[in-house]
């Protein structure tokens, strides 16, 4: 499963709270919510709860963006992410 290889590479380098885990977990989270509302369209809390982890993802991603490029883009081509756009 690619969470245990990325976990993996996350936890040899930081621990489970730092920037790139929080960011492959927020990433997890997204796609397990898109692939449930394409079954449950007019389920509108989960859309909701989808729009707030997609708000959070972007926020952590564009400020570790600014903090360290190299790592960024990185967990960016590992996740098979869109870059954020950096405020």
């Amino acid at each position: 499963m690619v969470k245990n290889s990325v976990i993996s590479v996350i936890s040899q380098e930081e621990k489970r709270g730092s920037v790139e885990f929080q960011v492959f977990n927020f990433t997890n989270k997204i796609r397990r919510l898109t692939s449930h509302l394409e079954l449950h369209k007019k389920d509108y809390l989960s859309q909701r709860g989808l729009k707030k982890i997609l708000g959070k993802t972007s926020t952590t991603a564009s400020l570790f963006g600014k903090k360290n490029r190299v790592r960024y883009k990185e967990l960016i081509n590992q996740l098979d992410i869109q870059e954020t756009k950096t405020r």
